[in-house]
């Protein structure tokens, strides 16, 4: 069998996928994965490549993207330390939908599709986890898409500003965040340009509703936030 260093089952293993499975089942999946390296600005994969399983973020952050027939790079999310992503292309057995491209330096895990194929036919209770996962990708996906046509440009800010996995220092009424990624890249990801991303931030700002210090943000007022239209 496929030597893996204990660390990559120890990862797996503390994944909200994996961490009910035994020990043994954990060590299958392992033996299917293997490190990933890629530095800043290095393509992961391009639109159209084969997809041979899926990955999970260990550190640094990946942009899934795709080129608009004007060339423009529209960012469809942003992949952090612990998230995954590929499964849906890799159970249809269909080539990568859109590119990947790392934001920082980045250390993946690719899990290989056979492993995983194997795994879902010998545990029921994985194969849930599983469907339950791409179910919240789904959902994700629907409040993206109600999101762009129903919302408007603050609305849409300010949600990614106070979405429900974001990571806030401590304090049930101001908190600071940080953003993930670059204020271009953020934009792109909510769909609107650079341009009226840093206005809308500039106008949240004089209604004094946050402070914006490069990539940090502090919220002054949360309930506020919530509730402003703009």
């Amino acid at each position: 069998m496929l030597s893996v260093p204990i660390k990559t089952q120890a990862f797996l293993s503390n994944l909200p996928l994996f961490h009910e499975l035994e020990t043994e089942e954990v060590d299958r999946l392992a033996a299917g994965t293997h490190e990933v390296r890629v530095k800043r600005g290095d393509m992961l994969f391009h639109k159209g490549d084969p997809c041979r399983g899926f990955h999970i973020v260990v550190y640094g952050q990946v942009k899934l993207l795709f080129i608009t027939s004007k060339g423009d790079e529209k960012v469809i999310e942003i992949m952090g330390p612990g998230q995954s992503f590929g499964e849906a292309i890799m159970f249809l057995e269909k080539p990568y939908l859109v590119t990947g491209q790392a934001l920082a330096d980045t250390m993946l895990l690719h899990v290989a599709k056979e492993v995983v194929f194997e795994e879902v036919e010998r545990d029921a209770r994985f194969a849930r986890r599983v469907i339950a996962g791409l179910s919240r990708r789904l959902h994700q996906l629907v409040s993206d898409v109600e999101a762009y046509s129903l919302r408007s440009a603050t609305q849409r800010v300010i949600g990614y500003l106070l979405r429900p996995d974001q990571e806030y220092e401590n304090d049930p009424s101001s908190t600071t965040v940080t953003l993930p990624a670059s204020k271009a890249v953020i934009a792109s990801r909510l769909n609107i340009t650079p341009e009226h991303f840093s206005r809308i931030l500039h106008d949240l700002t004089m209604a004094q509703l946050i402070e914006v210090d490069g990539r940090r943000v502090r919220i002054l007022d949360i309930g506020r936030l919530h509730t402003f239209e703009g």
